[in-house]
């Protein structure tokens, strides 16, 4: 079972928040701890003191005053001081002192003054206070102090200034980590962008040191790499249109050669090959091509681009029985037709039967799938045939080909935040499916 997010987060400012609270909290506790600890003595002598000089002040003031005025001596007391005197009763209810350092220690120093016969109860006869007993003559009494004497209260600014405290930490700890988190996060988005294949502006460089020297280190990167693909198409772009030329040159000179029919179709059917992988080196290299984003009907273009096969002859059901339920999606539709046409032309090239295409909706995804009843791949080489010029060597690799057609479809779909796989088709063949997210 996975612990609750909110307990284990996965932010750095989160972490950082709920790694300071804590700290705070547990140092200010063991402070209080320590205080505590180190405070008993001198607050049980402090409350010691008073109840003795209570004690002996009711004693003294009791034993001096006439008969007739000790009731007012006592009425005066329970107003002016809320000290109240009572005469000790046989049988009286009194409940037994707590087990509490400073009430132990305060007991222990009022018997060394006032004797050990002395008696303490925080309640008697279900009246609550701090009652310390003392004798005149042969009569107990027992004089009663209110508990707030006894009790230290935690003021509640203390709380406050707690508070306070924690806020002023985790307020210090936003402001630190968001500075460190936020370049953070535009260095991981412009990253998914090159990963799309895309070139993003430059990150701007501030913040701490460090943070500046990656950001400075990122950007080099990416205009490195934007300046190597740039390269690269330049020179697949060139080599490739050089090529064409002396292809047409080889054309026309089968056309005007003497060669019987079947010599030429063959020698046709060659430059038709390479003619196809020069268009693919092509294709690879303008990928993008400056491509605007536009809403498109997803069924509606792959409908057309199977239409287009199906004029040429080729043999293609395709099944949209979900299609309405599609929404349109932002798509470069060059692009998109260019790789639904190279899985089509993939299909047609290495299984040379029927080829079923269908468009349908799973859950928040519009679903493409190419499938053939070809040899197959197998699964272990799935992924790897999605590099460029990388080719199956066994079943279906005796057809010819750049190795670019599947890499150019995993591109175009990175590229629309999608996901491209391959898989085996029950009963035989493959299974080429293209993954795109709803808006």
């Amino acid at each position: 079972m996975n612990p609750p997010s909110w307990l284990f987060p996965r932010s750095l400012l989160w972490r950082t928040f709920l790694l300071l609270g804590a700290v705070v909290i547990l140092s200010t506790a063991a402070w209080l701890q320590i205080f505590r600890s180190y405070e008993i003595e001198p607050r049980a002598r402090a409350l010691a003191q008073n109840l003795i000089s209570v004690v002996n002040l009711t004693h003294v003031a009791l034993l001096t005053a006439q008969p007739e005025l000790r009731r007012q001596l006592l009425s005066e007391l329970a107003i002016r001081e809320g000290i109240q005197v009572y005469a000790s009763e046989p049988g009286e209810k009194i409940s037994p002192m707590p087990d509490n350092p400073v009430l132990q220690l305060t007991m222990s120093l009022v018997r060394q003054q006032l004797g050990q016969e002395t008696r303490f109860t925080l309640r008697r006869e279900g009246l609550s206070g701090l009652w310390v007993s003392f004798s005149i003559e042969d009569d107990e009494y027992w004089v009663r102090v209110p508990r707030e004497r006894s009790e230290r209260r935690i003021a509640v600014r203390w709380f406050a200034w707690g508070v306070l405290a924690l806020a002023l930490v985790l307020l210090a700890a936003y402001l630190i980590v968001s500075r460190v988190s936020s370049p953070l996060r535009t260095l991981a988005s412009a990253a998914r962008e090159i990963g799309r294949g895309r070139t993003p502006p430059p990150v701007e460089e501030a913040g701490a040191d460090e943070i500046r020297t990656l950001t400075r280190a990122f950007n080099q990167m990416t205009t490195d790499l934007s300046r190597l693909e740039q390269d690269r198409a330049i020179i697949l772009a060139g080599v490739s249109h050089d090529l064409r030329t002396p292809l047409a040159r080889l054309r026309l000179g089968i056309e005007m050669s003497q060669a019987d029919d079947s010599l030429r179709s063959g020698m046709h059917a060659d430059i038709e090959d390479m003619d196809r992988i020069i268009g693919q080196f092509l294709d690879f290299a303008r990928l993008d091509g400056g491509e605007s984003i536009q809403a498109i009907n997803l069924p509606s273009l792959v409908s057309d681009t199977v239409e287009r096969y199906r004029r040429m002859g080729h043999a293609i059901t395709l099944t949209t029985d979900t299609a309405e339920e599609l929404p349109e999606l932002p798509l470069q539709p060059l692009v998109m037709r260019r790789a639904l046409s190279n899985l089509i032309d993939n299909a047609l090239r290495y299984a040379r039967t029927e080829i079923d295409v269908a468009v349908r909706r799973d859950g928040k995804e519009a679903v493409i799938e190419v499938m053939d009843r070809g040899p197959g791949i197998p699964e272990g080489e799935m992924e790897r045939l999605k590099q460029p010029f990388t080719r199956l060597e066994q079943s279906r690799g005796d057809s010819g080909g750049s190795g670019l057609g599947l890499a150019i479809v995993d591109r175009v779909i990175a590229s629309h935040h999608g996901s491209f796989e391959l898989a085996a088709r029950d009963g035989g063949g493959l299974v080429a499916r293209i993954r795109l997210p709803l808006p």
